[in-house]
């Protein structure tokens, strides 16, 4: 990077990286589960994994948002010699990075069912879905505030780590039309002409 520019990676798109491989997974540990009766039958094992969805989502959606929401208060404007991440490049490190991580949890899952049937692969499912209701909310407040929020790439570490964690100091904005990214993380649209 020229001159003090720091390369800077989109808060959202992140968070928004593991939701589709953690869903997934998931549908796909849970789906392979429910063939399997298990020790305590595939309707306890549902119903386990129904509760396990609910919270897993419930929790990832609403954890850390105080931090998230202080960073995002006292973001910095990004200056004009940061590079800002495509998008395809910002979700590619972070699921190399995890890649070990998610064969690991989808094992796991799917070894689970031989006890309680679907019900780690519904965690993972609603480990996922709660990433994507996390980005939702930070594309919210990015159209609320008119203003993207991304991270330095540097403070992510080399697996894409967490854009709330302690190594993450500040915040850098930038206008709603900068990068690759809706508000989000989502793929930005470019509407045809009509």
């Amino acid at each position: 990077m020229a001159r003090g520019g720091q390369g800077l990676a989109r808060v959202a798109v992140v968070v928004r990286a593991g939701a589709a491989p953690l869903w997934w997974c998931g549908a796909f540990a849970a789906g392979v589960g429910v063939l399997v009766p298990g020790l305590t039958g595939r309707r306890i094992g549902v119903m386990a994994g129904a509760v396990l969805f609910l919270v897993a989502a419930a929790v990832v959606t609403y954890g850390s948002r105080k931090r998230y929401t202080a960073l995002a208060a006292a973001a910095a404007r990004a200056g004009k010699h940061d590079v800002l991440q495509d998008r395809a490049v910002t979700v590619r490190n972070w699921r190399r990075g995890h890649r070990w991580w998610l064969l690991l949890a989808f094992v796991a899952a799917l070894v689970s069912s031989f006890a309680v049937p679907a019900a780690g692969g519904m965690l993972l499912a609603g480990l996922g879905t709660g990433l994507r209701l996390k980005a939702a909310w930070l594309g919210r407040r990015e159209r609320a505030g008119d203003a993207l929020l991304w991270v330095r790439v540097d403070w992510l570490g080399a697996h894409g780590g967490r854009p709330a964690g302690k190594a993450v100091k500040v915040y850098r904005s930038t206008g709603i039309a900068a990068g690759d990214a809706a508000p989000g993380g989502a793929r930005r649209r470019t509407d045809a002409l009509v």
